[in-house]
C-alpha cells in the first residue's frame, strides 16, 4: 500500500477543482451551497497559524447557515474543552475540521465524545494534517470525511521527560490500547485500524488512504460512492414546499414492525470448532466414542436432531454432532469462521432490544436456536482480534467478565437492531 507524504505547498486552484468534485458527496449532509461552503473552510485551513502546543479554536461561517470550527495545535492533557462547546453552541456550527500532529491521546477521545454528543460532523483535507491523536478526535463525528493521505495514524508512545519503568509501561500500553479499541467500537470504526497503527513507530506516520478509510470505516461518505454530477457553479439549495400531513386515521393504528422469530429447519451446514476440528459420535452425547474426527469447512447433510445434537452424515458416515459444532447453511448468523462477542442473553426480545438501543457501544440481538436472544458487538472479527478485544475490553470493563468469542453457529438471524 502506498505511504502518502505530505505536500509542503497548496496550489489554490486545484484544491478548489478537488473541493468542486467532492460536493456531491457533501450535498446531502449540509443541504447549502457546499461548492463555496469547502471553499471558505478550505480558506479557513490555509489561513490557520502553524499548530501550537494547546489547543486553538476558530469559528467560520458562510451566507447561508454553514458554521463550522477549525481545531488547531497539539492536543495537551490541561485543554479545556468547554471553549470548544462554547463556541459550538455559539456559532451553530455543525462541522469540525483539524489541523493537528496530535498529542494526548485521552484529551483527543475526550473531543471526539464531545464531538459526537454534540452531533457534529467532521471534514479533513489535505490542507490541514490530522495525524497521531487527532485522527481519534476525528473518528468522533457523526458523519466523517477526508481527502486520502489526510488522517495519519501510528502507535502511541510517552514524553521522553516522564520516568517509567518497564512494567508501568507494558501497564498502561494495555491499558491505553483497551481505551482506543473500546473508543473505536464506540464511533462504530473497525478497531482492526489499531492493527494497522501498531505498526508504525511513533516517529513515523502512516497516511491512509481512501480505500483504507473506507475498510476500516473511519469515513462514512467516500468520493468513490456514487454522487450527482457537479455544475461548475453549484445551486443554492431550495427547500421543497411542504406536504400537508395525512388525517389521521383512529381506527387503524400504524403496525409496529416485528423481528421474525422462525427458526428454519437445519439440513446443511460446515464444521467450525473453536479448535480446528470437530469430533463425529456415534451417540448424541459428549462421551460417547468417535466416530470421526472432522476438520472446520468440511460439509456436513442434517439428517435430524436430538436435543441440542444434530444427526449429520459424511460420505459414508453418519453420527452426531453438537449444535455449537456446525455452522447451518440455512441460519443468517455472520460470514463463515468470523467470530461473534457475545456479552449477554436474554430469553425474549422486549429485553435484548431495550438492552441493545440503551447501551453505549454499538451492539446486535441474534434469535438463538433455543429461542434465547444473544447479545454481541456489532461486527465480527477474525480470532486474534477477538480474543484481543474480548481480553481489553473486559480490563477496561467495557464489557461483562464473562463475556467471550464464539462462531456464533446457533444464531439463527440478527433481530436488532438496524
Amino acid at each position: 500500500m502506498p505511504k502518502f507524504t505530505k505536500s509542503p505547498t497548496l496550489n489554490r486552484h486545484a484544491f478548489a477543482v478537488r473541493v468542486r468534485d467532492m460536493a456531491g458527496v457533501f450535498g446531502a449532509m449540509f443541504r447549502v451551497s457546499i461548492f463555496r461552503v469547502l471553499l471558505i473552510v478550505v480558506s479557513a485551513l490555509l489561513g490557520t497559524p502553524a499548530a501550537r502546543a494547546g489547543l486553538q479554536f476558530e469559528a467560520g461561517q458562510v451566507t447561508g447557515g454553514f458554521h463550522y470550527v477549525v481545531v488547531s495545535g497539539d492536543f495537551a492533557y490541561q485543554d479545556d474543552l468547554s471553549a470548544f462547546e462554547n463556541l459550538v453552541r455559539a456559532n451553530t456550527a455543525i462541522a469540525v475540521t483539524f489541523k493537528s500532529p496530535g498529542g494526548n491521546i485521552y484529551k483527543a477521545i475526550e473531543l471526539g465524545r464531545l464531538i459526537r454528543r454534540l452531533g457534529l460532523s467532521t471534514i479533513q483535507f489535505r490542507a490541514g494534517e490530522c495525524a497521531s491523536a487527532c485522527s481519534l478526535a476525528f473518528l468522533g463525528g457523526v458523519l466523517r470525511y477526508a481527502d486520502p493521505g489526510s488522517i495519519g495514524v501510528h502507535k502511541s508512545s510517552f514524553q521522553g521527560d516522564v520516568p517509567i519503568s518497564t512494567q508501568d509501561a507494558v501497564s498502561a500500553v494495555q491499558q491505553i490500547t483497551a481505551d482506543v479499541i473500546t473508543y473505536m467500537i464506540e464511533m462504530g470504526v473497525d478497531p482492526a485500524l489499531l492493527q494497522l497503527s501498531l505498526q508504525y513507530d511513533s516517529n513515523d506516520i502512516r497516511y491512509l488512504s481512501m480505500s483504507e478509510m473506507v475498510k476500516y470505516r473511519v469515513v462514512t461518505s467516500s468520493a468513490g460512492g456514487d454522487r450527482p454530477a457537479v455544475a461548475s457553479q453549484a445551486p443554492s439549495y431550495t427547500p421543497p414546499p411542504p406536504q400537508p400531513a395525512p388525517p389521521p386515521v383512529a381506527s387503524q393504528p400504524a403496525p409496529v414492525a416485528s423481528p421474525s422469530l422462525s427458526i428454519p429447519d437445519a439440513r446443511s451446514g460446515r464444521i467450525g470448532h473453536p479448535k480446528g476440528s470437530a469430533p463425529l459420535k456415534a451417540l448424541p452425547e459428549s462421551r460417547s466414542t468417535n466416530v470421526a474426527v472432522l476438520r472446520n469447512g468440511v460439509a456436513v447433510t442434517i439428517i435430524g436432531n436430538t436435543g441440542r445434537w444434530y444427526r449429520v452424515q459424511v460420505g459414508n458416515k453418519i453420527g452426531y454432532m453438537h449444535d455449537t459444532w456446525v455452522h447451518v447453511d440455512q441460519y443468517d448468523g455472520g460470514p463463515f469462521g468470523r467470530r461473534h462477542i457475545q456479552i449477554k442473553s436474554f430469553d425474549n426480545y422486549a429485553e435484548a432490544e431495550a438492552y441493545v438501543r440503551s447501551a453505549s457501544i454499538p451492539l446486535s440481538a441474534y434469535l438463538a436456536n433455543n429461542g434465547w436472544f444473544a447479545i454481541t458487538l456489532s461486527d465480527t472479527y477474525d480470532e486474534t482480534m477477538a480474543k484481543g478485544l474480548v481480553r481489553e475490553m473486559k480490563s477496561r470493563g467495557a464489557i461483562p467478565g464473562d463475556a467471550y468469542s464464539t462462531f456464533g453457529n446457533t444464531y439463527v438471524r440478527k433481530v436488532c437492531c438496524q
